[in-house]
This record gives C-alpha cells, sequence and structure tokens, in this order.
C-alpha cells in the first residue's frame, strides 16, 4: 500500500462490463520527501478505480497489483489500483542524521 495524492479524474470512452458506474482517479505516488510537500518526492500519475470519492488533493491509501482486485472477491476485476482509504491526516517525521 502507498499513500498517494489526487491529481485528476478520467474518463473513459470504453470498458470492461463489471466496471460500469466506476470512477476512476489520476494520482501520483508520494515519497517521503512528498509527504513533506517536497515537489520532488512524487514520482509517474497512475489511474486507479476510485469508490471513495477522492477529490482534487486527497491523500489516499492505495493498493496495487493482485491486492487491488481483493476487496471484490470472489468476484474480479480488471484493475491494477484501487483507493482503499481517504486519510485525513499524515505525520511525517524527519530522518534522524546519520552520525
Amino acid at each position: 500500500m502507498r499513500i498517494m495524492e489526487c491529481i485528476g479524474r478520467v474518463t473513459l470512452s470504453k470498458w470492461d462490463p463489471s466496471l460500469t458506474g466506476a470512477s476512476w482517479k489520476l494520482a501520483v505516488p508520494l515519497l517521503h520527501a512528498g509527504l513533506t510537500g517536497d515537489p520532488r518526492g512524487r514520482t509517474e500519475p497512475i489511474v486507479l478505480l476510485d469508490e471513495m470519492g477522492a477529490g482534487i488533493g486527497s491523500l489516499m491509501a492505495v493498493t496495487e497489483s493482485a491486492e487491488a482486485s481483493t476487496p471484490f472477491y470472489p468476484g474480479t476485476k480488471p484493475i491494477d489500483a484501487y483507493n482503499a482509504a481517504i486519510l485525513d491526516t499524515v505525520s511525517v517525521e524527519s530522518p534522524a542524521e546519520e552520525l
């Protein structure tokens, strides 16, 4: 699971029938620096399935790969990433300095 920031919406013109009514978001994974506001702490954006209603700027806990479809078990959905939670706050401590 990784923390990501929602940066946009995605609209599909064609999709798998099992995804009818789904909401898709564009999100950027955040590294430690990204959680402290440093733009260099962002990586390449991904598209994910969002059933929580995340808005632009929302921080999300995102599951990826095979774990992304776990909430739909025993059914399946052809997805690679899923918004599992919208985070209210994230507290980040500074890394310890090397001696």
